[in-house]
């Protein structure tokens, strides 16, 4: 696949799906988007991203430009197709693969001998050649004989997307050699990190054991902080020093997980082999876990204040992004409601949320306490000393060990951090 003359079409124009196909684009391939939102098609054929991401905006103008790249609502007929869709879970935390499904049924009724589909949405081990196969094979074309199949997870952070797409290392499977194959030269059109080809299912595995890994130390730190406020320690200063050792690596802890894949692909795991997956499962339970107790530390800061408000900091899931899908602080602001304290939510991030953003001021005004749920660049240089004359009570509740709680204590503030408690001796 050197020669530039055939075409790609991209399946979800999201957070993987632009990226991806703006890449492609502007590294000399002829890219159809494809999205089913009406909105998003009219914003990126304008030039315009739907998504916050750094360089994002001159990245898709770019691609725009060259004419290489275009968006609509229908799947067209094309050499290799990408399947960038979200895979979310049920209620009852089984995958639904209803979106990948829905889109691998379009391209099956384009499909012709010599395609390509690459797999990039999470799915559970064996998706690809047991349901997805099938599928694709629905007129006629038989995989591995007629068109080529493989998946290609993504590893990119938020934030610093477009350079990780770029440089991070690649994990390609397909469901044979010659997929594999094929899939390694179409992404080393513009991956300058090295690429591991392996089969279908071991490639959708280690996207699920490297967020599962995440996951699953990050409940330990939870754990660690629940211990800590405990037993009278700073979590924090434990962390810090236990990782001086050179073969420990404790994660920080917090709020609670958010994100599409960290809070979601552990699931995968557990669906797939759940007698097998116990560890994982209650690592879950530990960070879901972690918004409640965030509204009961609260609660028992205000107290029995009358009519209390809180100001909260941050509603997205981490800093210095405007993403709030499985945001703690949904799960936090929903407790505090119910347990009837008045909420008013300020992110300097945020373009568009669920309910009305108040700017810094109106959030601090008349709140009995400001809770700081997301560690935005932007909140380490607040000024406590003018905030706090705005507020009823200075109380502040920082989960996420941001803030200069010396400097708030001198302007007059109750600080507490999560996973601090008060020193035994």
């Amino acid at each position: 696949m050197t020669e530039v003359s055939f075409q790609v079409c991209v399946v979800g124009l999201g957070y993987i799906g632009l990226p991806t196909a703006a890449m492609f684009a502007t590294h000399g391939l002829r890219v159809v988007g494809v999205d089913t939102d009406p909105a998003v098609v009219v914003a990126i054929n304008g030039g315009d991203t739907h998504i916050l991401e750094p360089g994002m905006g001159a990245l898709l103008r770019e691609a725009i430009g060259s004419g290489n790249l275009t968006a609509q609502s229908e799947v067209q007929t094309s050499d290799v197709y990408v399947v960038a869709v979200p895979t979310p879970l049920t209620p009852d935390h089984r995958p639904d693969l209803g979106n990948v499904l829905a889109a691998c049924r379009s391209i099956s009724r384009h499909l012709c001998p010599g395609n390509l589909v690459v797999i990039q949405s999470t799915v559970p081990p064996g998706t690809t050649l047991r349901t997805i196969a099938p599928l694709l094979e629905e007129y006629g074309l038989r995989a591995g004989e007629d068109f080529t199949l493989a998946y290609c997870p993504e590893r990119v952070l938020p934030g610093t997307i477009l350079r990780e797409i770029v440089e991070n290392d690649r994990t390609i499977g397909g469901i044979d050699a010659t997929s594999t194959g094929r899939a390694v030269d179409l992404y080393a059109s513009f991956v300058s990190g090295s690429i591991y080809g392996t089969d279908a299912t071991t490639a959708e595995m280690v996207k699920l054991s490297e967020n599962t890994f995440r996951d699953v130390n990050i409940s330990l730190a939870n754990e660690l902080a629940r211990i800590a406020s405990q037993v009278g320690v700073d979590v924090w200063q434990v962390i810090d020093m236990a990782n001086r050792h050179p073969r420990v690596n404790l994660h920080r802890p917090g709020p609670g997980v958010g994100g599409h894949c960290i809070p979601v692909d552990p699931w995968f795991l557990v669906d797939a082999v759940p007698e097998a997956a116990r560890l994982i499962r209650t690592g879950r339970e530990v960070n879901d876990a972690q918004p409640g107790l965030v509204v009961k530390v609260v609660l028992d800061l205000l107290g029995h204040t009358p009519h209390p408000k809180a100001a909260l900091l941050g509603v997205a899931y981490k800093a210095d992004v405007d993403d709030t899908r499985g945001s703690p602080a949904l799960d936090v602001i929903y407790g505090l409601e119910v347990a009837g304290v008045a909420v008013s939510v300020h992110d300097p991030h945020m373009r568009q949320f669920m309910r009305p953003q108040a700017d810094l001021e109106q959030a601090f005004r008349d709140a009995d306490i400001a809770v700081l749920l997301t560690d935005h660049r932007e909140f380490q240089s607040l000024d406590p000393y003018r905030l706090g004359t705005l507020m009823r009570s200075r109380n502040m509740l920082d989960t996420r060990h941001c803030l200069d709680a010396d400097r708030w204590r001198k302007a007059g503030f109750h600080v507490d951090v999560l996973g601090v408690g008060r020193v035994l001796r």
